[in-house]
C-alpha cells in the first residue's frame, strides 16, 4: 500500500506542489471532497478542538448542496480550495470541459464565502488540486498562470475500505516527514478510517513536536 507519493513524481511535474520546503516540524493538513454532513462537522470539531487551522479542496456542487458547513469552514478561518465542481476525472475529460468545471466550482464558491472575523488571511487562496490526482499536460498549462496546483506527499489511504483503521495510522505516520502536504478526505466514503486515523494522527506528530499549519500563502 502507498502511502508517500513516489519520488519521481515531482521530478516529472515541478511545477506542481508537491510538500512544503521546510526544516520546521510542520504538516499541511489537506481535506478533499466536501464539505458533506457528518464528515466535514467532524473534521472542524477535531480542528478547533486542538486549535489547528487546515486547507479545505472541496467540491463546487457540495458547496451548493451544503453552503452552510461551507460557510462554517470559512468562518472558523480554514483555507478554501477548488477541487471541480463535479470531481472531474481530468484523464477522461477534454480540456475545455475540465477548465469550465474548474470555472464553476469557483464560481459557487465566491458566491456562498463570507468574510472571516479577526482573520487577516483571505479564506480562498488561488489553490486547485485535481481529483485522483488526475490531470493532464495541457489542463496544468491552462491553469498554472491563475492557480497554485497542490498535489499531496501523503495520501492517508483513509477512503480504502479495505485496510484496517490502524493499517491506515501506521502507513499514514510512517510516510509523514517535515513539510508533508497531507491528503485526508471528509467524505462518506472515508468516514470509517477518518474518524479513528484524524485524532490519533494529530496527536501523535502534536506529541513529536510537530505543528500543523493550512497551505502557505
Amino acid at each position: 500500500m502507498v502511502y508517500r507519493t513516489p519520488f519521481f513524481l515531482p521530478l516529472l511535474y515541478p511545477n506542481l506542489t508537491w510538500r512544503i520546503p521546510t526544516k520546521e516540524k510542520s504538516i499541511c493538513l489537506t481535506f478533499d471532497d466536501g464539505p458533506v454532513p457528518g464528515p466535514t462537522d467532524f473534521v472542524l470539531d477535531i480542528l478547533s478542538r486542538y486549535n489547528l487551522k487546515a486547507t479545505f479542496f472541496c467540491i463546487g456542487d457540495n458547496v451548493r448542496k451544503h453552503p452552510d458547513i461551507f460557510r462554517r469552514i470559512v468562518n472558523e478561518g480554514h483555507i478554501v480550495g477548488n477541487h471541480t465542481y463535479n470531481h472531474s476525472n481530468g484523464w477522461n475529460t477534454t480540456l475545455e470541459e475540465y477548465i469550465e468545471n474548474v470555472h464553476l466550482c469557483d464560481t459557487m464558491v465566491a458566491s456562498y464565502q463570507l468574510p472571516v472575523t479577526g482573520n487577516t488571511q483571505p479564506a480562498t487562496g488561488n489553490y486547485f488540486r485535481p481529483p485522483y490526482g488526475r490531470i493532464t499536460s495541457k489542463q496544468i498549462n491552462a491553469l498554472k498562470e491563475n492557480y497554485k496546483i497542490i498535489m499531496w506527499d501523503v495520501l492517508t489511504q483513509d477512503y480504502n475500505q479495505r485496510i484496517t483503521q490502524q493499517a491506515c495510522l501506521k502507513g499514514s505516520i510512517g510516510a509523514t516527514r517535515k513539510g508533508s502536504i497531507t491528503v485526508f478526505h471528509d467524505s462518506y466514503k472515508a468516514d470509517r478510517n477518518l474518524a479513528f486515523v484524524l485524532p490519533r494522527y494529530i496527536e501523535h506528530f502534536l506529541e513529536k513536536g510537530y505543528s500543523f499549519n493550512a497551505i502557505p500563502q
